[in-house]
């Protein structure tokens, strides 16, 4: 992890720093927020500010921003009053830390921030098979396609190579490529030069400079607009990039790992997704397993789950019970490591005597797992199901079908769209397309944080 400490601190700058170097991050110091946006242009890259809470926090976010950088804050300071610590996150900042700092709460909060501390369980045979193959080539430069479901633990896998590498002490610098829009995605992987575009007030170093001499995870990649990975081919090919209102190419070492829970090949069948660029990219694939073709790591999983979020809420790290192992080891888990994660942060949170018993795994509405069929219900109450809906769709239009299919489907996500065009098993770029049309037809969409039933127009 990479943390840019901004501002003077006073004499609780070495000591924070240290304990911050003692877990693993990578500290670097400026005086003030223009040295900082000075430094982030220039392509310093940094995973978290550390910032004292006479910086003008406000003001900094707003520099960010307007640059299209995005990255956590955590205030710090001496003796400062509770006013002064609410103002700082209101301001924006993610969480505040009380100097001088303590060892314990500098690991709490690098962890909720960074959640770097992902680790590569690998017991069942099916994952330790991929595990062997990604240690075998680690150590090569060739471009690595990581796919998979979503939720199984790409981003992770990406790390582990990264780690296993010859560039393991260089920087590991990730993009979602589904998370910007197209028409910001370019300057942020190439960079661009001052003046290049509207908002454009200095040169800004982009991932692919940030990277240079690391690894840099293209996440999503499927998501990335035709025009664009033209322009990714020629850099993968040439190993040299143009920043946006450039002159000259600029030289970088780098390598690629790019992620996709779709499949490429039908995508390029599709028309959706260039097939040299696959090519480029898929010189070595490695194929990751969902959670439930690896059962041996459930239950391992589960348990590191527990202890890492036992100690970040400061709580007990209880032992589940044989009841709670039998819900967990019969559940699907059609969320794979990420929902296993998450049922756990809430066991630990809900858990009320000495053991996290099945009582404790819940889902994000608070309905028990145990009560859950999902797709571990009986066949026939499965194809009942299936064959009621099925009925209740006669006489209904293929489109009309669809449109009631993908609102409901977006509800249930909460307006999530990335999470919605994976169930749905479109890219992302084709849901914004439907849902445009939808709305322009006068039917209400389902923004961010909604959940709420919506049947077709």
């Amino acid at each position: 992890m990479r943390i840019l400490i901004v501002g003077s601190l006073s004499g609780q700058l070495s000591e924070a720093t240290k304990m911050a170097m003692d877990k693993g991050a990578k500290v670097a110091h400026v005086d003030d927020d223009v040295a900082a946006l000075k430094a982030l242009r220039a392509g310093q890259g940094a995973d978290l500010l550390l910032v004292d809470i006479a910086v003008d926090i406000a003001q900094l976010l707003q520099d960010l921003l307007a640059e299209h950088i995005h990255l956590p804050i955590v205030a710090c300071g001496i003796s400062a009053t509770p006013t002064e610590a609410a103002a700082a996150i209101r301001a924006g900042a993610r969480e505040f830390i009380p100097l001088p700092p303590d060892a314990e709460l500098i690991a709490a909060v690098l962890a909720a921030i960074a959640d770097d501390d992902k680790s590569m369980m690998a017991r069942d045979p099916a994952m330790r098979s991929v595990v062997a193959f990604a240690e075998k080539v680690a150590s090569a430069n060739a471009s690595i396609l990581i796919t998979g479901e979503s939720g199984s633990g790409k981003e992770v896998m990406a790390r582990y190579v990264h780690a296993k590498s010859n560039r393991a002490n260089k920087p590991f610098i990730s993009i979602n490529c589904a998370a910007i829009p197209d028409n910001l995605l370019e300057s942020e992987l190439f960079g661009h030069e001052k003046g290049a575009f509207t908002g454009a007030i200095a040169r800004r170093i982009g991932k692919f400079e940030e990277a240079h001499g690391g690894t840099l995870l293209l996440d999503e990649i499927s998501e990335m607009d035709s025009r664009l990975q033209a322009k990714l081919l020629r850099a993968i090919q040439e190993r040299e990039i143009d920043r946006v209102g450039g002159s000259a190419p600029v030289k970088v070492d780098i390598r690629i790992v790019a992620t996709s829970n779709r499949d490429l090949v039908q995508a390029v069948r599709d028309g959706e997704f260039r097939e040299d660029l696959l090519f480029r990219l898929n010189v070595v694939n490695l194929v990751l397993p969902s959670l439930r073709d690896r059962p041996a790591d459930i239950i391992p999983l589960a348990e590191h789950f527990i202890t890492k979020y036992s100690s970040a809420n400061n709580v007990a790290n209880r032992p589940l019970s044989e009841a709670a192992r039998h819900c967990i080891l019969n559940r699907q888990w059609p969320g794979n490591v990420r929902e296993l994660e998450n049922a756990m942060h809430r066991a630990v949170l809900l858990a009320t005597s000495d053991i996290i018993d099945a009582e404790a795994l819940r889902a994000p509405d608070g309905s028990k797992l145990s009560d859950q069929a999902g797709s571990n219900g009986p066949i026939r109450s499965s194809y009942d199901g299936g064959l009621a809906q099925a009925i209740s769709h006669v006489g209904q239009t293929v489109a009309t079908v669809e449109q009631g299919l993908i609102l409901d489907t977006l509800s249930h996500c909460l307006g999530n769209r990335t999470h919605a065009a994976n169930i749905l098993g479109i890219s992302i770029r084709t849901l914004r397309n439907k849902l445009k049309l939808y709305a322009q037809s006068g039917v209400e969409v389902p923004m961010p944080g909604e959940n709420r039933h919506l049947g077709a127009a």
